[in-house]
């Protein structure tokens, strides 16, 4: 993997905490991040948060980056995409509350069936052990491939498929007592 005199520059500023290399980030990446961030968003102002909350995000998380594993662009799409998703969640939940109307019949469910105790999926997932939590809030609540969640999380691909097996069994002790 051939890496660049910038991406080189970038990378030794980046492991030392110098603010230097958001400057060089923005200046030589904003315009394809942007790009790519508006493509997933398909709205300016979200596609404009979206990248500056990425360029955070690459700042706070710094010493996670390992160019053995990717190419600096790489991580940085990896980061920006995943922010994006998350914004066009947020917005569209906010949305879809704000245009839902009160006394609205045409969706009422019979509720006789659900188990209230186990609606809340974050809440029980939150009960899991940590090692279970992050690899199911990665694959599902970060829209992250397990190829993608064990790059980011530094956890071989197997044993993200085992806690994800695991994790899944134990969620379904909750969810299905019966079956279990």
């Amino acid at each position: 993997m051939s890496i660049t005199p910038i991406e080189k520059k970038i990378i030794n500023l980046l492991q030392k905490g110098d603010k230097r290399a958001l400057n060089l980030l923005y200046e030589n990446y904003s315009n394809s991040l942007y790009g790519v961030i508006l493509k997933i968003t398909i709205n300016e102002e979200i596609a404009q948060d979206a990248l500056q909350e990425t360029f955070i995000k690459v700042w706070k998380n710094a010493s996670k980056y390992d160019a053995s594993k990717a190419k600096l662009f790489t991580w940085l799409f990896r980061i920006a995409r995943n922010t994006a998703i998350d914004k066009l969640r947020s917005f569209n939940n906010r949305y879809h509350k704000e245009v839902q109307i009160d006394n609205s019949d045409v969706y009422i469910l019979p509720t006789s069936n659900l188990n209230q105790d186990v609606m809340d999926i974050k809440e029980h997932v939150g009960r899991l052990e940590e090692k279970y939590q992050i690899v199911l809030d990665a694959l599902f609540f970060q829209g992250m491939t397990q190829q993608e969640a064990s790059d980011e999380l530094e956890i071989p691909l197997g044993t993200i498929k085992s806690r994800l097996k695991i994790g899944l069994r134990e969620l379904k002790k909750v969810y299905n007592p019966e079956n279990s």
